[in-house]
Parts: structure tokens; C-alpha cells; sequence
């Protein structure tokens, strides 16, 4: 397996005409790294990720390889291995064809070959398949064979688009922990894109999550998901609640006003009194409260999901702001509930007029 110190890219772009799908990504992936790009359809990670292979030449920037430059040269040129969305196997060869044939048009010879051929097998717990075709295998098992021919090559990098977006629930968990199982066996490094944040928070040593071809954060997964850049991240990373509010007073720990009611945040963007501001909640940071007083969050439950020990319920503000949270309490819809967070979870930026992806806002949240 040949291996790198650093993988460096310094403002690399991409145009398609007028548009910019990439504009300006500076990343150092380090040799052994998993690295997952995170963000809706047309955020830019697909188009980064063929930047990296070669199948799309940049329009900026560079890439460099141990401080070598490698966007010019070819695909085959740079040593890379890919595994793509819709597997692109050969549907006339055999299992054992499709993942040697990379290493017979770099004329490996064939002793080696077949003994590459067959250890990769192994490694994906496919040796009994070598000689079917991939119209006799299921998706999980075709998904294998891309995943084999792509590390056969012994790559000093792995590249990875949606691979597993075309598999069913059970198979895409399956799949996540066996891609995870290879890299650190195989001491691979991985960039892999995806849409999915609970998918990325589990594989990836680090996220970089795009927005219309611009990095919004990069770090690790307990730091994007614990501490959002801003409200898209924050969106994207499973915070469903996400309420119009007014800064009451400044401060690290501010005082806010949502719906005519008070609440204490976590300020994220030095907001000062007076400010409109863009609250944001996990499903599982709002509580059901019991308070006497009258404290907390008042609304009106609209609708009930039922999520096995507990439920997850959408629930309604007076001024028809949307609430998302989970309990274990009894709910039915009309019922009016109070609901608390503590508030180092309730976060506050700077509001963001551009809408909350759908493909996000629809997701939930990862549990930890």
C-alpha cells in the first residue's frame, strides 16, 4: 500500500461556465485520515471529489501530494482508487474479472494479480462469490465487489461518492461499519462524499460541510456536531428546531425572546441587544416541563410519531413557529405542553434569511 504524509488542497475551484460549483476549498488531509464531505445535492462535494480524482479539471487552485503538484496529471496517473454511487461494474465479467481488471490493464502480473485478487476477496467477505456475475448478487454484495476492485490497486488514497445511497436501511448500516472496518485495517485514507450527517458523524475522523461550493466548517464530528458554525450547519446537523427570535440581552449566555416568551442561549455570534437572531435546538435537548411556575416554551402539539420507547412529536408556537422534540410522555395532538432546554443546547446566530435545506430540516437527529 503506498502511503502519503499530507494530501493538500489550496483554493481549488471549479466552474461550469457562469456557475461555480467550487469556490476556493483549502483542505490538508493527512495519510490515514477519514475525511467525509457533508452538505445537500449541489453543495459542491461530488464536484470536489472528481477535482481530486482527475475527472474534472480545476478552474483554481491546485492540489499537491507531499508537496508535489497532481491536478494535471491524469486519473490513472495519481494512484487513486474510486468507488462510485451506481458501483459501474462490468455486468458480462465475473466478480473475480471485475475487481482484477484494474490490475490486468496496469499489467500486473498475473500470479500477483490473482493473489491480490483473491486476498481483497477475502477482505470483503466475498471469496465465495468470485465467480458469479453482478447480476446475481445483491446490492450489498455488488456494493463489495466496487469496494475490492477499487482496494486491490492498493491506493494511497480512496475516493467515495454516495456509496452506499443506493442500498436499504439494514445494508447502508451494515455497509458503514465494514467501509470504517477496511480503513482501519487496511491503513487506507478516505474521502468519502455524502448527504447523510449520522453517516459522516460515524465513519469520518473529520467533516468538511459545504454549502453552494464554500466550506462552512470544518473539524471533527463531536466538534460540527456539538458546536455548529452557523445556522446551516446547525441545520444540517440535525438541529430541527430553528425559531425566529430577538436578543434581549447580550452576552456569552444571552437572554432571548421567542414567541413572547424568555429563554436563555448560548451565543454563538456576538449578538447585541436589540438583534433579530436564529435559535436553534436538538428534538432531544427539549424537555416537557412540569413547572409550577409557568416556565418554559408554550405550545400546541400537532403532530405525534411513535419511535419505539419514546415519541417524536411536532409540536406548535403561539406565533406558528414549529417545535421538534422527543418524550416519553403521552401526547396527543391539541394537547398544550411547556417545553424547556438547558441552555448551553439552545444555540443563538445570526440570522440566516436564505431557507434551511429541506433534505436537512427532514432528517433526525443523530443520537449519541
Amino acid at each position: 500500500m503506498s502511503h502519503f504524509s499530507t494530501l493538500r488542497l489550496e483554493g481549488v475551484a471549479r466552474s461550469f461556465g457562469a456557475h461555480r460549483a467550487l469556490a476556493g476549498l483549502d483542505l490538508e488531509i493527512s495519510g490515514g485520515e477519514f475525511i467525509a464531505l457533508l452538505g445537500p445535492s449541489g453543495c459542491g462535494k461530488s464536484t470536489a471529489l472528481n477535482c481530486l480524482a482527475g475527472l474534472l479539471p480545476l478552474t483554481g487552485g491546485a492540489i499537491l501530494l507531499d508537496g508535489r503538484r497532481i491536478d494535471r496529471l491524469a486519473p490513472e496517473r495519481r494512484g487513486f482508487g474510486m468507488v462510485f454511487q451506481n458501483y459501474a461494474l462490468f455486468p458480462h465479467m465475473t466478480v473475480r474479472g471485475n475487481v482484477g481488471f484494474g490490475l490486468k490493464m496496469a499489467r500486473v502480473p498475473k500470479a500477483e494479480a490473482a493473489r491480490r485478487v483473491a486476498e481483497a476477496l477475502e477482505l470483503v467477505h466475498l471469496a465465495d462469490q468470485a465467480h458469479k456475475r453482478p447480476g446475481q448478487l445483491s446490492g450489498g454484495q455488488q456494493q463489495r465487489v466496487a469496494i475490492a476492485r477499487a482496494i486491490v490497486l492498493e491506493p494511497r488514497l480512496v475516493l467515495m461518492d454516495e456509496p452506499l445511497s443506493n442500498l436499504d436501511a439494514a445494508l447502508r448500516l451494515e455497509m458503514r461499519a465494514e467501509i470504517r472496518r477496511l480503513h482501519q485495517r487496511l491503513g487506507l485514507t478516505t474521502v468519502y462524499v455524502t448527504h447523510d450527517q449520522e453517516e459522516a458523524l460515524s465513519l469520518a475522523d473529520r467533516l468538511v460541510v459545504l454549502r453552494d461550493g464554500r466550506t462552512q466548517q470544518i473539524g471533527t464530528p463531536e466538534e460540527v456536531y456539538a458546536t455548529p458554525a452557523n445556522r446551516y450547519v446547525a441545520s444540517f446537523m440535525g438541529y430541527r428546531t430553528m425559531l425566529d427570535a430577538t436578543v434581549v440581552t447580550g452576552g456569552e449566555r444571552p437572554l432571548i425572546e421567542v414567541a413572547g416568551t424568555r429563554l436563555t442561549g448560548q451565543d454563538r455570534d456576538g449578538l447585541p441587544a436589540g438583534a433579530r437572531a436564529a435559535v436553534a435546538v436538538r428534538p432531544e435537548d427539549l424537555d416537557v416541563t412540569e413547572d409550577a411556575a409557568g416556565g418554559g416554551l408554550p405550545a400546541t402539539v400537532e403532530v405525534v410519531e411513535y419511535h419505539g420507547r419514546e415519541l417524536a412529536v411536532q409540536a406548535r408556537l403561539a406565533d406558528g413557529q414549529s417545535v421538534h422534540f422527543r418524550t416519553g410522555s403521552r401526547l396527543a395532538p391539541d394537547d398544550g405542553v411547556r417545553l424547556a432546554a438547558p441552555p448551553e443546547r439552545v444555540l443563538v446566530f445570526a440570522p440566516d434569511d436564505t431557507p434551511v435545506p429541506a433534505s436537512a430540516a427532514a432528517r433526525p437527529a443523530a443520537r449519541t
